[in-house]
């Protein structure tokens, strides 16, 4: 029997200390356990390691039991990979058997506090390894804090303008140790989404407010961090720095309460990190004229992609595909790339029929996928995310 493949995609969080990523990380995990969870959405959330498992879903019952928050963690990078795990169904069902039935996202959580200080010894090759390993996220997003916002009223500017800065000193600051002989590099975060952390602490401000307000107050300054990560990477008209924007709360926090149930954005993590970067990527690869190892970079995971949607496409009597203008180096992936194609460009009608076919079928990675995409669409018409049209 042929191995099962898995399709992983990776993501990375940035921000200062005290900015909430640690929340963020268990708020994200801790409903995922609940009882009924795998049930309502028709997959579980498995993490590989027991022990961060254990920490992780520790830190999201003190804070729904006991109103305590986790303690920050500082000077150490960390990986969470995370299983997305099919549901098998109600009991004497039989799921349609697939050769796929699980994705996998990895979390890479890397301390605010590697951008703001200096460091020596060993904790600067932690850093150096540390950023090294999220080298294979295929999105990151920077946390902006409601919390600075709100200190700073009427001086956002200044703490935007701070808070971009550190992030490119950050970065440039590790060119040296990242890039071999200079070469910019082809595997590399191409999708730096702004998001609003505290989300909850300002609740007049949708995310195209959001975005006006970065623009305006630091967009000199966003640009500048923009060129730091573009003098990184090869082929840097394929990369999106504050293109995109969401806002993300982990609960309701008021002095006798936390109400983890009031959430914002965090049901968006797994159909950013799973489904934004094909919709992306498949873009760039078709609008750009790439060098072939970064269009074949861009496209690495269409293939298993493709393999796990291409059931849903043939139950809905979706036409054979016609000609597809190749990308270089591409192969016998472009049959793949539009099939991928297709289901991104679906719209909501056409998902939905996806959606309840695939539950009558019993095939839930298809119904989880086309969610997924549904998830985006109602993002946006929630006004909690902000896609790039480019």
């Amino acid at each position: 029997m042929a191995a099962k493949k898995m399709l992983e995609q990776h993501i990375a969080v940035f921000g200062e200390s005290g900015s909430g990523k640690t929340v963020l990380l268990s708020s994200f995990y801790g409903p995922t356990q609940e009882k009924g969870f795998g049930d309502r959405n028709r997959y579980d959330v498995v993490a590989d390691s027991r022990e961060q498992s254990k920490a992780v879903y520790q830190n999201y019952v003190g804070m729904r039991d006991y109103r305590t928050l986790p303690e920050s963690t500082q000077f150490a990078s960390t990986a969470y990979s995370f299983k997305i795990q099919m549901a098998q169904g109600p009991s004497g069902g039989q799921k349609q058997q697939t050769s796929h039935d699980t994705m996998r996202v990895v979390w890479h959580d890397y301390p605010g506090e590697w951008f703001a200080k200096d460091l020596s010894g060993e904790e600067a090759k932690r850093r150096v390894a540390g950023f090294r390993s999220l080298l294979r996220s295929d999105v990151a997003i920077l946390l902006v804090d409601a919390q600075q916002l709100i200190e700073n009223e009427g001086q956002e500017h200044a703490y935007l303008k701070s808070l971009f800065h550190t992030y490119r000193d950050g970065i440039a600051a590790l060119q040296d140790d990242i890039l071999d002989d200079g070469a910019p590099l082809i595997r590399f975060p191409r999708i730096w989404m702004i998001a609003l952390s505290k989300a909850d602490l300002l609740p007049d401000l949708d995310v195209h407010a959001f975005r006006d307000l970065v623009i305006g107050k630091a967009g000199a300054d966003l640009a500048q961090l923009t060129e730091a990560i573009k003098s990184m990477v090869q082929s840097p008209e394929a990369l999106a720095v504050g293109d995109d924007f969401v806002l993300l709360s982990s609960a309701k926090f008021t002095p006798d309460e936390i109400d983890l149930t009031e959430r914002i954005g965090l049901d968006l993590i797994l159909p950013i990190a799973s489904v934004l970067p094909f919709e992306r990527h498949l873009r760039w690869a078709d609008t750009m004229n790439l060098p072939a190892k970064v269009g074949k970079d861009l496209l690495s995971n269409v293939e298993v992609f493709s393999s796990l949607i291409s059931g849903l496409l043939g139950f809905l009597a979706v036409k054979a595909p016609g000609p597809v203008r190749p990308v270089a180096a591409l192969l016998s992936a472009i049959l793949s790339k539009d099939k991928v194609e297709r289901f991104i460009r679906m719209g909501r009608d056409k998902l939905e029929e996806v959606e309840r076919v695939a539950i009558a079928r019993r095939d839930y990675l298809a119904a989880v996928l086309a969610r997924f995409r549904l998830d985006l669409e109602a993002g946006e018409a929630d006004d909690v995310l902000l896609r790039s049209l480019r």
